[in-house]
């Protein structure tokens, strides 16, 4: 499988890591990081996610970021939004997008605990893509 990878670098002390983790999972399914899109934050994804999806050598994007707390529910409208464009997206172009964004309403310190959870975006997106390239068959 090809995939894309688009990381905010808004929180980059959590997101960084979390790009490193995607891509050394990637690597551990056989799976080859075509190309690799770093955006201010996730407000930011959604046309660089379309693009990519277009592209013949991308079968699935995967989207990373963390949305730590802040003093208003600015994370929770943040997030709310970008996890709906991600499944339109997905269904739009009939390839799969992951949403390996953290949060909302995580702390600083429950961000640096879920840095792991990039890998699962790209197992979804790896796994999703297989399903539809059988099923195309």
């Amino acid at each position: 499988m090809k995939i894309a990878i688009v990381v905010a670098d808004f929180n980059s002390e959590v997101t960084h890591p979390m790009l490193k983790r995607a891509t050394e999972h990637a690597a551990a399914l056989k799976s080859e990081v075509t190309h690799t899109a770093h955006v201010f934050g996730i407000y930011d994804m959604p046309t660089v996610v379309k693009s990519l999806l277009k592209r013949r050598d991308v079968d699935g994007v995967v989207m990373i970021g963390a949305v730590i707390k802040g003093e208003t529910l600015h994370d929770e409208v943040i997030a709310h939004a970008i996890a709906n464009i991600a499944v339109q997206l997905s269904v739009q172009f009939d390839k799969p997008v992951a949403l390996g964004i953290t949060g909302p309403g995580m702390t600083d310190e429950q961000a640096a605990a879920r840095i792991d959870n990039a890998k699962n975006a790209v197992e979804a997106v790896v796994r999703v893509a297989k399903v539809l390239d059988d099923l195309a068959k």
